[in-house]
């Protein structure tokens, strides 16, 4: 058997030499179609049920967060807990708003607005994220104030310049008006990183 011989039978054994499937462009563009679909879809699940942006208005969480500012906000499964920063619907305000959670359901709360201090369930609290200490009187006394079920009071970070459960047009914040928790700041580029 010549070499000749030998390399088509070696091509016929390893099928080498069948006939490649032609390229089907129809079939291409339908299957990149589907695929992009799919992708839009996951994004909008995603967007809908676990995360979406928000852009930070005004100053009242200066100095933590900037007017301007995006934010990923997750609400899945969400449950707040003191220091959380939320993005919540204000009736009253009819807007809007993000504040710091400063104390939960069966907590008791008091703000000495002589002396600046927030005391929660006995005991002054540290906070080292807010602007100025908290002076501003907005209309309601905050003395040992018992937070109800299913309830949260919030304050901004720049306590002096922030329109929060001190108000009478905020008050006492419901659960189920809470949007969801800001996780990310994604905006501007160089302060990209986790918010807390």
């Amino acid at each position: 058997m010549s070499e000749k011989e030998i390399e088509i039978e070696k091509q016929a054994k390893t099928g080498s030499n069948k006939e490649k499937p032609k390229f089907d462009l129809v079939n291409e563009v339908i299957e990149w179609f589907e695929s992009f679909v799919f992708a839009i879809f996951v994004v909008i699940l995603v967007l809908t049920f676990i995360v979406r942006v928000v852009q930070v208005e005004g100053p009242s969480m200066e100095d933590t967060l900037q007017n301007g500012d995006r934010l990923i906000l997750t609400h899945f499964n969400y449950t707040p807990e003191r220091g959380d920063i939320v993005v919540l619907n204000s009736s009253g305000l009819n807007e809007t708003i993000i504040k710091r959670v400063i104390a939960v359901e069966g907590d008791t709360l008091s703000i000495d607005f002589n002396k600046g201090e927030v005391t929660l369930n006995g005991e002054v609290l540290k906070e080292d994220y807010i602007k100025e200490l908290t002076f501003r009187y907005e209309g309601t006394d905050v003395n040992n104030l018992k937070i109800g079920e299913g309830q949260v009071f919030v304050m901004g970070d720049n306590r002096n310049h922030s329109t929060d459960s001190r108000s009478p047009a905020v008050g006492v914040v419901n659960t189920d008006d809470i949007l969801g928790k800001a996780v990310f700041r994604i905006y501007p580029v160089d302060k990209i990183g986790k918010v807390s």
